[in-house]
């Protein structure tokens, strides 16, 4: 690709964000569509230009792809993300897929010649707190995620806890490290694996974090992310910065509104940084 070529993007998954991306792509005039997969191909069929749908995602290569970008599920990124990243820059929409540590290493492994990319999504502060690990500064970090229970989706334990959350009382589901939490709630805490990411030199075990399920948030989904830096926090006398982002989301809506838009800035700007993994 030439600096005055467009960049050709292949999205991997076809759902709300899929195709709110796909649509933002053909309205780009920097960007073009290389292919859309979806594992059921009937949702791409009169929505998707039948020359940019891609059947079996083995076959990627073949649509010479300069950007790939996942908004699937973690899974995609367990088995394609080192064969993604052999052809094209790679945009992980799922990073929960790294709390997996195996992986984590593979794919920092395989971003040796493309970049691997991980959205900021509704994770306020990210390049900020990024620096701070960077120069081991950076001493604690705590993501708190409240959403009505309709708004999650989760597995084991969490899943039936949720279910009995009921009136109008807040619910702790969970405390403690991001990677813990990664697996019993793929869809919904990729803020905090952004977290994991960002903040370094704590990682998925050293990122705290609560997910609350809230009956009162109808209209929202709140993310808390408190930041301590230089300083004695045993006497309260550390850097401390206290952020609340309030994203407008209904009832059911895994995904904020706002999110969407902060996802396709992120998109537009996964390029350019070499290989190494990214935040954008």
């Amino acid at each position: 690709m030439t600096s005055a070529s467009k960049i050709r993007v292949g999205v991997v998954g076809y759902g709300n964000m899929g195709h709110y991306l796909t649509k933002a792509i053909e309205d780009n005039d920097n960007l073009e569509l290389a292919f859309v997969w979806n594992r059921s191909t009937e949702a791409l069929e009169g929505n998707v230009k039948s020359d940019c749908i891609l059947k079996d995602l083995n076959d990627f290569a073949i649509f010479s792809p300069d950007l790939i970008v996942e908004v699937a599920h973690p899974c995609i990124t367990r088995e394609y993300g080192a064969k993604f990243l052999q052809y094209a820059d790679y945009m992980i929409g799922s990073p929960t897929a790294l709390a997996d540590k195996d992986l984590e290493v593979t794919l920092r492994k395989a971003a040796r010649v493309h970049g691997l990319y991980v959205p900021s999504g509704a994770f306020w502060g990210g390049e900020d707190i990024k620096k701070m690990a960077d120069r081991g500064t950076l001493q604690a970090l705590k993501v708190t995620i409240s959403k009505h229970p309709y708004s999650f989706k989760l597995e084991g334990d969490l899943k039936e806890k949720n279910s009995r959350v009921t009136g109008d009382t807040a619910v702790e589901l969970y405390s403690g490290p991001v990677r813990e939490l990664c697996p019993l709630a793929p869809n919904n805490v990729n803020t905090m694996a952004v977290a994991a990411l960002a903040a370094h030199n704590l990682g998925f075990d050293g990122v705290q974090c609560r997910l609350v399920s809230d009956p009162k948030l109808t209209d929202w989904h709140i993310v808390e992310v408190e930041t301590w830096g230089p300083g004695d926090i045993s006497k309260d006398k550390a850097f401390h910065c206290h952020t609340v982002r309030r994203n407008p989301a209904q009832i059911g809506n895994v995904t904020g509104s706002a999110t969407y838009v902060s996802f396709l800035s992120s998109m537009v700007r996964a390029h350019g940084k070499g290989p190494g993994v990214h935040l954008c």
